[in-house]
């Protein structure tokens, strides 16, 4: 019989037809390879906005309040062999966490991304204080794991790469040449994922057209320039694709970044990146990747030396070795079954 693992999120949980979708594609892909070891239980909070990737599991529970969420999580704690895997640092999960703790149960917590530098770019230095209280409680009472070494500050813990890439990604990309600059990011319309600051940058800018994969349904963004084309949230791998081989360049503007799936999906379809130096640590060993600080000059010369040696630099990248998703699921299984 599976072991029973109960993984908890603040992320939002669309149902209809009794399907249950999200953005986030980790939320969905994560539990679904994690149930092939365990038997997942995932809970998430409701959401009234459609919502991009259908999350195939058979036990899902989403609740519309913090009371109905918590008084689930306090009865999960009464079931025996069973793991407990929190998804991030926020107040709803320092909340869950607290209870589980109280209950007898130690947490794993899987910190995808950054906390201190989102909330830094959200509400300032006051929102990295709140951060660092929350952080520094939770790694009290709770088991880590990271994408990132560096996220855990110096706290013991398990470091694992995510990736959703399949041998689908790895297929002979489209050919491009650069006559202008087509430019492609693949995230959330968020003010920490930088995109704002990105569209100030090209404003009035005829020879760099950017097109945004990431709006979420029935929602309207502010970003009305006529280059930059706003998509939604893609689901479907194969149209995900072409967006990649119909532009020349991704771009990765966040202030904070643990370890971007879509950089690896970009590199694996060997569309250089340019990223700004907020986010330089994500680089490592790989080919393809350039950095441009936040203003126009120093800016359009990294697009110029990318047009110049294109060729080139796709032939470097065929070098990277990128981490799979099967690779990830199995890391992930192993470093949850190690903590007891």
């Amino acid at each position: 019989m599976k072991k029973k693992l109960f993984i908890f999120s603040n992320e939002s949980i669309f149902i209809q037809d009794e399907k249950y979708f999200c953005d986030n594609i980790d939320l969905k892909t994560s539990p679904e390879g994690l149930n092939k070891k365990f038997e997942v239980n995932l809970f998430g909070r409701k959401s009234s906005k459609k919502r991009a990737h259908e999350i195939k599991l058979k036990k899902i529970k989403i609740f519309s309040n913090i009371f109905s969420y918590l008084s689930e999580v306090v009865k999960s704690t009464k079931i025996e062999n069973t793991k407990y895997l929190v998804i991030s640092i926020t107040p709803y999960t320092v909340s869950i966490c607290f209870f589980l703790r109280l209950f007898g149960k130690t947490p794993i917590i899987y910190l995808r991304s950054d906390g201190y530098g989102e909330y830094n770019a959200i509400l300032g230095s006051f929102g990295k204080l709140i951060y660092h209280l929350m952080f520094s409680f939770t790694s009290l009472i709770s088991n880590l794991i990271s994408c990132r070494n560096y996220i855990l500050k110096g706290k013991k813990g398990k470091v694992i790469y995510p990736s959703q890439l399949d041998s689908v990604w790895f297929k002979k990309p489209k050919t491009q040449e650069i006559k202008n600059f087509k430019l492609l990011y693949v995230g959330r319309i968020r003010v920490e994922k930088g995109i704002f600051s990105l569209a100030s940058l090209i404003k009035n800018k005829r020879d760099i057209s950017l097109t945004i994969v990431g709006a979420e349904k029935n929602t309207s963004y502010k970003i009305n320039q006529s280059n930059i084309n706003i998509q939604l949230t893609q689901s479907n791998k194969a149209r995900l694709i072409k967006y990649y081989d119909d532009h020349n360049i991704f771009i990765l503007p966040s202030f904070t970044e643990g370890h971007p799936m879509v950089l690896l999906e970009a590199l694996a379809r060997r569309r250089p990146v340019i990223i700004f130096d907020d986010i330089q640590h994500v680089i490592g060993d790989k080919k393809g990747i350039f950095v441009a600080k936040r203003n126009f000059l120093n800016f359009f010369g990294i697009l110029n030396h990318i047009k110049k040696n294109y060729k080139k630099i796709q032939k470097d990248m065929t070098k990277n070795k990128l981490p799979t998703n099967k690779e990830f699921i199995e890391k992930f299984v192993k470093a949850v079954e190690d903590y007891k």
